[in-house]
């Protein structure tokens, strides 16, 4: 492969799995100028194969792949393979946006919550990437099991759903004028490493296959809602010894009892993609019945 066509590949690899928005980005990531970016684009933008901004058209790709001398000769290398990589890519991004929306409520950062809800607009990019991508596979594959392709897009949706609550979390110290306790924050620091447990074993069952992690995580999510009900207790005698004279005092525990929430909801979505984990691979329906109710 020459240097030229090494380049290109190193190009199209960083636009299917780190999301770039500029080509100054892509430019910065590689070390090469950004004029030389342009001039190994161009002609991939002129014939629809990466849709600004930064797209890439499976379909198209697979001729570009081929023709750099890196095609191999299997549907799961711009298939399965290609969706779990930007699916794996996403829980990556997912979880550094978890770390740095709870960095924010330990050191009471405004600049790390700012910068953790901005995260979540390459969240909702990555959505859209992946369900395009899956939508591109199943056109190439008309034997391709459109009930197996819905299951990546609820993965993608799953994640995007926990960036959410992200927000929710990264939001309580913008909204609020008040520092956690401490002892309600060790309670909070137990439920973030459980949740971030759970968001690695619920991806590592899908990615890789491993369904019998779920008796794992079913203990995690039994410890994540230990912990739920202690803050909640804390707080609830906190409240008691509290004057809600002041509107504000009033707020923080509203918005500390969200903060509990998203962090009880992160665990349940860690569930939600177990299951969909032991239907993508071992065929066996979820459950009709609501959660809540099981």
């Amino acid at each position: 492969m020459s240097k030229r066509d090494k380049t290109l590949k190193d190009i199209l690899d960083f636009i299917l799995y780190e999301n770039p928005s500029t080509q100054e980005e892509i430019a910065e990531k590689l070390g090469i100028t950004r004029r030389y970016v342009t001039q190994l684009l161009q002609p991939l933008v002129k014939d629809g194969t990466v849709k600004r901004a930064y797209m890439i058209d499976l379909k198209s790709y697979e001729k570009v792949a081929e023709s750099i001398g890196d095609y191999v000769s299997n549907k799961n290398s711009t298939g399965n393979v290609l969706i779990n990589d930007m699916l794996a890519n996403m829980a990556k991004h997912v979880h550094s946006q978890l770390e740095l929306s709870f960095d924010a409520v330990l050191e009471y950062d405004e600049a790390k919550a700012s910068k953790a809800l901005e995260m979540d607009f390459a969240t909702n990019n990555m959505v859209e990437k992946i369900r395009t991508s899956v939508e591109t596979i199943v056109s190439i594959d008309y034997h391709y099991e459109i009930s197996k392709s819905l299951l990546y897009n609820e993965i993608a949706y799953d994640l995007e759903r926990i960036g959410d609550y992200c927000g929710h979390i990264a939001k309580f110290v913008i909204n609020d004028v008040y520092q956690v306790d401490e002892n309600v924050l060790k309670k909070l620091k137990k439920m973030y490493n459980t949740a971030q447990s759970m968001i690695r074993l619920a991806m590592k069952a899908f990615i890789e296959g491993k369904t019998e992690l779920k008796d794992d995580l079913m203990e995690l999510e039994e410890t994540i809602h230990i912990m739920q009900s202690k803050a909640i207790n804390l707080i609830a005698t906190q409240m008691a010894e509290s004057s809600f004279d002041e509107k504000e005092r009033s707020n923080y525990f509203i918005y500390l009892f969200r903060l509990i929430k998203a962090f009880k909801r992160i665990g349940d979505i860690s569930v939600e993609m177990m299951d969909v984990a032991i239907e993508f691979h071992d065929n066996i329906p979820r459950p009709t019945t609501p959660r809540t109710f099981r």
